[in-house]
């Protein structure tokens, strides 16, 4: 974990209530940090249902193997996250390492491996003890509790600089059921699916297959929507579950059912939260920077530019400088590969627009643009003028700090 808190990190850390069903306990298992706790056990009731979506790397880690196999069940009773070594590129020693880390967990909780999701994050490369769970799970199931949540997202933290977390509250049946969840997330961010590790639960009942849909359409304009550093993890893992131990609400089977409208809204705000969180912590930020894309040909080709402005170096560096270089944003359009034409570009940063069809606009000020980058939220605008297709999404500033996290993470 990085020593200095993110200056872009949420002022407040939520209280997040129980979630009736879910109990977990935290603990040390020296994994690879030393006087902190580095994992996570989740017990949930029977009959719980999971959703999940995992990496699109084609060098997934044994954890993302294993939890692949057991959501096509689309049940569970537990869960194991564990920091500090992803277990990735591990060969047959990360495979039978997520076999024992199961075994070792089921009989803590009482259930079969089967019903056991893993996840790792961590150094890359280095095979995953996992006689370090013996005695430690069995210790760990037998402090499970509905809370603190901070705890829990605290355990899975890596190089993040504060715990990451969000609840809604939804109303179905007229009772209230809870949403919660957490992720850590700050570097080797481009997720394309998810985000490195987040954890979601609710105490509805919803089918797994609806759950499955749900989570599906709701990372595409949330953790899909993020980008650090155009890296995607090996351990990219995203899991919500739903404990339907809320009282008084009828099983939620079908997406054409209302309830499911109502309650998609509110798992939307939790996911939207979460990953603006991960953004706000990306390894050394300094500013949050916000890509808005309009006036191209198709949603599609906007996010598909604005991915090229949020990964580029270049924008990244400069943002980082404070210096509105809007040449470097031309590069990152004309380079992205999607129709767009030089001579009808509009950019802004925030309300001031810099350039416009096909060159610095004639009322650009300077003193106005400089003191506009010194904000902690940079929103940077692009109009192609080509058509009606419009994307957003987030990154940060690309800093010294970013470099210096980076070169020392093996160390």
């Amino acid at each position: 974990m990085s020593a200095s808190i993110s200056p872009l990190a949420p002022k407040t850390t939520p209280e997040v209530p129980p979630v009736a069903g879910v109990t977990f306990a935290t603990a040390e298992a020296g994994i690879r940090y030393k006087g902190r706790t580095d994992v996570l056990l989740a017990a949930f009731a029977r009959g719980t249902t999971v959703a999940g979506v995992t990496t699109r790397s084609l060098c997934p880690s044994a954890a993302v193997e294993w939890c692949r196999e057991v959501l096509k069940k689309g049940k569970a009773r537990g869960l194991v996250v564990n920091s500090g070594n992803a277990n990735a590129f591990t060969g047959t020693k990360g495979r039978d390492s997520t076999r024992l880390t199961a075994d070792i967990a089921a009989r803590a909780l009482g259930c079969k491996p089967g019903d056991i999701l893993l996840a790792s994050t961590g150094v890359i490369g280095e095979p995953l003890d996992a006689t370090k769970f013996e005695g430690v799970l069995d210790a760990t199931a037998g402090r499970l509790a509905s809370g603190p949540w901070v705890d829990a997202a605290r355990a899975i933290m890596t190089t993040d600089t504060f715990p990451k977390l969000a609840t809604a509250t939804v109303t179905l049946d007229g009772r209230d059921v809870t949403i919660a969840g957490m992720a850590k997330g700050a570097g080797m961010i481009a997720p394309d699916m998810a985000t490195m590790l987040s954890f979601v639960f609710t105490d509805a009942p919803i089918a797994a297959d609806v759950l499955q849909e749900m989570l599906t359409k709701g990372v595409r304009d949330t953790f899909n929507a993020v980008t650090i550093d155009g890296d995607t993890s090996t351990s990219d893992t995203l899991l919500l579950f739903a404990t339907g131990a809320a009282k008084g609400v009828a099983p939620l089977k079908a997406m054409d059912d209302p309830r499911a409208k109502t309650f998609r809204r509110a798992l939307q705000t939790v996911l939207a939260d979460l990953a603006e969180q991960v953004a706000r912590d990306g390894e050394g930020a300094r500013k949050l920077v916000r890509i808005h894309v309009t006036g191209a040909v198709s949603r599609k080709s906007a996010r598909r530019i604005a991915m090229s402005i949020a990964n580029s170096p270049l924008v990244k560096t400069a943002v980082a400088g404070e210096d509105a270089n809007w040449g470097r944003v031309v590069m990152a359009v004309g380079k992205a590969g999607e129709p767009a034409d030089r001579d009808r570009l509009a950019i802004s940063f925030g309300d001031i627009r810099v350039a416009a069809e096909g060159m610095r606009d004639p009322s650009y000020d300077e003193a106005a643009v400089s003191a506009y980058m010194k904000n902690d939220v940079i929103d940077l605008t692009v109009d192609l003028g080509l058509g009606k297709g419009a994307d957003r999404v987030l990154t940060c500033d690309l800093t010294k700090e970013y470099v210096a996290i980076n070169g020392d993470y093996r160390s």
